[in-house]
C-alpha cells in the first residue's frame, strides 16, 4: 500500500452491512473507509489486506487501498451519536479504499454477460480465501463505467476468529457449501487452477502477510504479547493459506 492519508473529515456513514464505513475527506480525495473500531475489529482489516493484495497480485479489479488516520478531533459532517462512538473508537489507522463515484452493485443482467473465465478466477480467490460473502443476495461486485471490482472481503479468512481451533487439517477440510453468485459461469476453475497457484508462491505470501500493519495485528493477540509472538501470528496466515493450496481441491463448494 502507498503512504498514509490524514483523515481531513469524515462526510458521511455509509449504513450498509453491519461494519459501518465511512466516507472520508483525504488530500487525495474521497475514500471509503472501513474502521477499527467496527464489528469484528481489526480481524476484518487483516482480511481486506490479505485478500485485497492477492487480488492484485492475481490481476483481479479491487479499488486500490491506503491507510488513513482517524484523529480524535477529526471533524464529521455526520452528526449521529452511535457514529461518533464508533469514530473515537477508530482513532488511528484505518483501511481506506479509493471511493468509486457512480458505482452500483452487479444485477443478474452483469453476471450473465460476465466472462466465465473472469468469474472463475474471483471463485477461486474466494475459494482460497475461505469467504463466504459473494452470494446472489450480496454479491461484493461492484460496476462502474464497464469495469468490475471486487469489494468486501472481511468475513474471508474465517479460522483467524478461533485460532485455538486451528490444526494442521484445518486448511484442507473440506468446507460447507454456500451459494456463490458466479457459481453458474465460473465453469473454468480447473483449468486456471494451475496457473493461479503458481502466481501464489510462499514468497508472495511472506510479502502479502508483511503489509499487515502492526497496529491491525496488535489487538488480536492476547494482550502484553510480544512482538515476535505478534510476527509468529502474521507468519500464521501465510503458512494456513500455501497449506490450503496443496490441495485437496473441492470446488464444487465454496467456503464459509
Amino acid at each position: 500500500m502507498r503512504s498514509e492519508l490524514a483523515a481531513l473529515r469524515v462526510v458521511r456513514r455509509d449504513r450498509r452491512g453491519s461494519s459501518s464505513p465511512v466516507v472520508v475527506e483525504t488530500a487525495d480525495g474521497l475514500y471509503f473507509v472501513k474502521l477499527r473500531g467496527a464489528a469484528q475489529a481489526t480481524a476484518s482489516l487483516v482480511a481486506e489486506v490479505i485478500v485485497g493484495a492477492l487480488a492484485d497480485r492475481l490481476g483481479l479489479p479491487v479499488p486500490s487501498r491506503r491507510m488513513v488516520m482517524l484523529a480524535s478531533d477529526t471533524p464529521s459532517l455526520d452528526r449521529n451519536d452511535e457514529l461518533a462512538d464508533l469514530l473515537r473508537a477508530s482513532v488511528g489507522e484505518n483501511l481506506g479504499f479509493l471511493y468509486l463515484e457512480n458505482a452500483r452493485a452487479i444485477l443478474p443482467s452483469d453476471v450473465e454477460r460476465m466472462s466465465p473465465d473472469f468469474a472463475s478466477q474471483v471463485r477461486w480467490l474466494d475459494w482460497l480465501v475461505l469467504n463466504p460473502d459473494r452470494g446472489p443476495k450480496n454479491p461484493n461486485i461492484l460496476t462502474a463505467g464497464g469495469s468490475y471490482w471486487l469489494i468486501d472481503h472481511g468475513a474471508a479468512l474465517p479460522f483467524q476468529h478461533d485460532w485455538s481451533r486451528v490444526t494442521e487439517a484445518s486448511p484442507r477440510k473440506p468446507a460447507r457449501q454456500v451459494t456463490h453468485v458466479l457459481e453458474a459461469i465460473a465453469t473454468r476453475m480447473t483449468e486456471w487452477d494451475a496457473s493461479l497457484t503458481e502466481v501464489v508462491t510462499r514468497s508472495l505470501l511472506a510479502d502479502i502477510v508483511s503489509e499487515i500493519p502492526m497496529s491491525f495485528l496488535a489487538p488480536l493477540v492476547p494482550p502484553g504479547a510480544r512482538a515476535e509472538q505478534i510476527e509468529r501470528r502474521r507468519a500464521a496466515y501465510a503458512a494456513f493459506l500455501w497449506k490450503r493450496l496443496q490441495g485437496p481441491r473441492d470446488f464444487s463448494t465454496q467456503s464459509a
